[in-house]
């Protein structure tokens, strides 16, 4: 009798087993996720876009088959778009996704807002997939943790993702066009340009290199007479068109124009200019009232793209998203110091002695005041400098790659490891000239060394260039760096100081 229990219940587990491991397949083999996460289901299948999948299929093609192609040549950063329901924004949408006929990407970060909730920071929907009568779009989860540890105001506000239709209504374009692509989706819940900033910054850092495409939620004005709402519209547009993030942030705050996904859109121009996008195109523009006929409150729309031109050369390229002045170096000395920088840093970890180095060219034995900036996979590792002249460029070089790597109070050692993983930047300085007045300041030639008191503060000309800053916000934050109030410019006991920098790394020569 105990044998044929034995037996029976040997069988039983192996058949309990057995249908464990065919559930688990076949919910692998239908694109589900595990009972363990917890898939984000939709909130507007059915009344924002079509509930069934062919009819879903069909509705996005047909918007698709009726876009205009734009034709440019170069690498795609970020797209703009509407997220209102299908029948009165999906044509614009069109506009935008058409480009990624023929670019696919990895994954793609969706940025939008949030209408239903408010909430301090920025939510990531990091439980599981989310799904639309198309299937379940899957997480990259990589690139989550990667945020998520880069900046920790990014984390899970439930009730920024329960209803919000902003984020998922983006999602049926991106499964018809590249269906093989991961999400991170993020909603906003502050906008403002402080927020916007940091936000993108981690985003940049951890996607560098990447292949993602980043994706900015947004309508326009909303619910004003037909002409008025195209003349509010039209300032995003502008501001869209010359590519200038900081005037759209400001104009958003003082009423200039409205866009419920402001932020989303400042802080996709943010992180495209931070990656080197240097064009921007608004692709179409229509409102409601195009749709219904219906004139009297309407809501706009727009399709937009962020891209790298490709007719730039490497040298333009390079001085766009820089900034700063050449100051007659040559490729020869440039890569000679960029090389006397690896190798201190790289005798240094391995406990070597520091070696001798022949430098013959003059320019290389002036005093020159520079700073050694050293990057990880994409992201900020060390950067220290000499504001001043005392010293051989040369040997200052060689005293700030070993700060740099070794001495920044922001990070830990270098350590052996990541020798292989580092990029090497040096800013080789101007003198300091004291300014009167700060028109004088130039944005994308000039840094500002700020000082009060005790209190004093540096940031180098490339810093303005690669965020779109204009002056004041240039000021601003070098106040801030300085421990100073970000209006501290204005107080005529604040020296202000403007230098140039010759900036280079091994990519540009």
């Amino acid at each position: 009798m105990t044998l044929r229990l034995l037996i029976f219940a040997t069988l039983a587990a192996i058949l309990s087993l057995s249908m464990s491991l065919n559930t688990h397949n076949a919910a692998a083999m239908e694109g589900k996720t595990m009972p363990s996460e917890q898939i984000r289901e939709s909130v507007i299948a059915g009344s924002w876009y079509a509930g069934n999948a062919s009819r879903l299929q069909r509705e996005v093609q047909g918007y698709l088959s009726q876009a205009s192609t734009v034709d440019f040549k170069g690498q795609l950063i970020a797209l703009i778009s509407p997220h209102a329901g299908y029948r009165y924004s999906g044509q614009v949408a069109a506009y935008a996704y058409k480009l990624l006929g023929e670019r696919k990407f990895s994954s793609v970060v969706v940025i939008a807002p949030s209408h239903r909730s408010y909430f301090k920071g920025v939510s990531v929907y990091d439980r599981g997939g989310y799904r639309t009568p198309l299937g379940v779009v899957s997480l990259d989860r990589e690139l989550i943790s990667a945020v998520k540890q880069r900046e920790s105001r990014i984390e899970y506000v439930p009730e920024a993702h329960s209803q919000e239709h902003s984020l998922e209504i983006q999602l049926p374009f991106l499964q018809v066009l590249m269906p093989d692509a991961k999400l991170v989706p993020l909603v906003m819940g502050n906008q403002d340009f402080a927020t916007c900033k940091w936000l993108a910054e981690a985003v940049a850092d951890c996607v560098e290199n990447r292949s993602v495409l980043v994706i900015a939620s947004s309508d326009l004005s909303h619910f004003h007479p037909y002409k008025q709402a195209k003349r509010l519209d039209q300032v995003v547009v502008d501001k869209v068109n010359d590519f200038n993030p900081q005037g759209l942030s400001d104009d958003l705050a003082n009423g200039l124009c409205e866009a419920c996904g402001g932020g989303p859109m400042v802080t996709a121009m943010l992180i495209a200019r931070r990656l080197g996008a240097n064009k921007s195109r608004v692709l179409h523009y229509a409102n409601s009232g195009d749709v219904t006929g219906d004139h009297s409150g309407v809501v706009g729309y727009m399709a937009a793209a962020l891209w790298v031109d490709s007719n730039k050369s490497k040298g333009e390229e390079s001085k766009n998203k820089r900034g700063g002045v050449n100051l007659g170096l040559t490729s020869e000395e440039k890569a000679q110091l960029l090389e006397i920088a690896r190798d201190v840093v790289e005798s240094h970890c391995r406990g070597e002695q520091k070696p001798e180095f022949v430098v013959d060219s003059p320019t290389l034995k002036e005093p020159r005041g520079a700073f050694v900036t050293l990057h990880k996979e994409g992201k900020l590792r060390g950067c220290i400098g000499h504001i001043r002249a005392k010293e051989p460029l040369v040997k200052t070089i060689i005293e700030m790659a070993e700060a740099a790597a070794f001495q920044d109070p922001r990070f830990p050692p270098v350590s052996s490891k990541e020798l292989g993983l580092l990029e090497y930047e040096i800013s080789v300085l101007t003198p300091l000239q004291k300014i009167k007045e700060v028109d004088e300041i130039e944005v994308g030639k000039h840094g500002i060394y700020m000082k009060r008191g005790s209190c004093s503060g540096l940031l180098l000309p490339q810093v303005a260039t690669e965020w779109g800053w204009d002056r004041t916000t240039f000021l601003e934050h070098t106040c801030t760096k300085a421990g100073l109030p970000e209006d501290a410019w204005k107080d005529k006991k604040t020296e202000i100081y403007i230098f140039s920098a010759d900036v280079f790394s091994l990519g540009d020569l």
